[in-house]
């Protein structure tokens, strides 16, 4: 089940990418598409659960934050690599709750700070293999959100109620964006489908599935096995869009990678005075 979250995880990159890359769909739209079907999967998975949405206090601020999320995802993927896209997202997810953590009074790694941000230069560095700056400021962008989300998410007793319902808030956000003028909006159908898989299946059951694994596993093994969905989507956008990984993009997002990791392993909650 842990591989399969993981592998849905990878697949919003790998469907974004392609929806982008072969059709005419624009991203508001499939924002908006990914937002409603989303919210639509996760609704239906409470009804069979037999439970019902819940709001919370901080429900329009999560909602905000997966629409910022969800919307800068999908722009920064009009001009970034599966890969390199997921690489950014998942590092600037991980240094914010990293950040939050520590400020919090845990403690963790220097070495793995240090080497998680340095292997993020290397690979933003200019050169012929360095993503657009733009499209990786904007999924940086979005994996703030992603990780504000996931810390206001934890605050919850019930996480697949208060992500659909944050899914159904955002909706207005993701309309108010296809409104905004000078929006080109250009329905595809393949496009379409695209977006309808990435916010039913990778997102909607993806994010149920690993509520239920992550609650049976101790935290630091959930932010390990997280380190495998860059590494999927970069092989993903290799196979099947004949997408270019680079010595130095590799050994860059192994830096990360193993950064991350060293902090994963040594966070440890400070002890009270």
């Amino acid at each position: 089940m842990t591989c399969i979250t993981m592998m849905a995880f990878a697949a919003n990159s790998l469907l974004t990418r392609i929806a982008f890359q072969t059709t005419t769909l624009d991203a508001a739209s499939f924002t908006t598409i990914r937002i409603v079907s989303g919210a639509l999967t996760l609704f239906l998975i409470l009804m069979i659960k037999g439970e019902s949405a819940r709001f919370s206090k901080t429900g329009l601020v999560s909602a905000f934050l997966l629409f910022l999320y969800t919307a800068a995802f999908s722009f920064a993927y009009r001009n970034i690599s599966t890969g390199a896209g997921a690489l950014v997202l998942f590092a600037a997810a991980q240094l914010l709750m990293i950040s939050y953590g520590i400020y919090r009074g845990e403690r963790a790694s220097p070495l793995g700070l240090l080497l998680t941000l340095g292997g993020l230069i290397i690979f933003l560095a200019p050169g012929a293999s360095a993503p657009p700056l733009g499209a990786a400021a904007l999924m940086a962008l979005a994996g703030f959100a992603w990780g504000g989300f996931s810390l206001l998410g934890k605050l919850g007793d019930s996480p697949i109620s208060g992500t659909a319902s944050s899914f159904l808030i955002a909706i207005p956000f993701s309309l108010g964006l296809m409104s905004i003028p000078g929006q080109t909006i250009t329905i595809d159908p393949s496009g379409v489908i695209y977006a309808l898989l990435s916010g039913s299946l990778a997102s909607g059951v993806g994010y149920a599935i690993w509520y239920w694994v992550r609650v049976r596993m101790a935290a630091i093994t959930a932010g390990a096995v997280q380190l495998s969905v860059p590494i999927l989507s970069a092989c993903f956008g290799a196979l099947l869009l004949d997408e270019t990984i680079t010595g130095r993009g590799a050994i860059s997002a192994l830096i990360v990678l193993i950064g991350i990791a060293l902090v994963t392993l040594t966070t440890k909650q400070q002890n009270p005075p």
